[in-house]
């Protein structure tokens, strides 16, 4: 982490105090947690005070952490048959669930202050609430209203105070939100026009199920060290 982000650090540490709290970064991005309740507080005053001055907002990103850290895959070794590795996971649509895993969906917020050429980003856990909910930070950065409707979109996360939170992506007839981790593979329905009613029409999917198999990771000869690109200039 730069000199820079650690001084960065300590100001927020000291300005907002257990408001937020530090997480480690594998990008080395300055990343920063906090209630979805002191939101609207605490990016509202590193919106307006000089010493933090955030007045650009990059992205807001959704994320669904539902299996996150699970395995899912033996990818040192293959099988035979190959497809007998693919794990048969029995998905169960969520939406009609009372309440999630507190820490399953989130919202990541991409900041920039231009006068201090400096990055941070904030994450917001949306808690046990459904449908998912935060508080829209649009009234403090315009700019995130796209960027709301898309998590939206793509992840039924609502945020509250939103001038006009609708679909951004998909279709206006479009069943789930395609990037949650259960939304299936193939979709709920297909799209097709249809010249004997002369119109779209939505119906049942007809793709078939498939395994999705990754690479493997062989250690073979193409790995060798020994047959790494040398110098053949000799």
């Amino acid at each position: 982490m730069s000199d820079r982000n650690e001084k960065l650090a300590s100001k927020i540490d000291a300005r907002f105090g257990e408001q937020v709290n530090r997480i480690a970064s594998s990008c080395r991005e300055l990343t920063y947690e906090l209630d979805k309740d002191d939101l609207i507080k605490v990016a509202t005053a590193l919106r307006n005070e000089a010493e933090f001055g955030f007045e650009m907002l990059i992205d807001v990103c959704g994320v669904d952490y539902l299996d996150y850290g699970s395995d899912e895959w033996e990818t040192n070794s293959a099988s035979g048959t190959g497809f007998s590795r693919g794990v048969e996971r029995n998905f169960v649509t969520l939406d009609e669930a009372d309440e999630f895993d507190p820490t399953r969906f989130a919202v990541v917020y991409h900041l920039l202050s231009l006068q201090n050429n400096i990055r941070l980003r904030l994450r917001v856990y949306t808690g046990t609430a459904n449908p998912p909910i935060v508080r829209s930070v649009v009234d403090i950065w315009n700019g995130a209203n796209w960027f709301e409707r898309e998590v939206f979109d793509l992840y039924g996360i609502l945020f509250e105070g939103h001038p006009d939170l609708r679909r951004i992506l998909t279709d206006y007839g479009f069943i789930g939100h395609p990037f949650r981790k259960d939304f299936p593979v193939m979709g709920n329905v297909e799209v097709s026009y249809d010249a004997d009613e002369g119109r779209v029409a939505y119906k049942p999917v007809s793709i078939e199920p498939r395994t999705l198999v990754p690479r493997v990771i062989r250690d073979d000869n193409r790995y060798s060290a020994d047959l790494k690109d040398t110098d053949n200039n000799g």
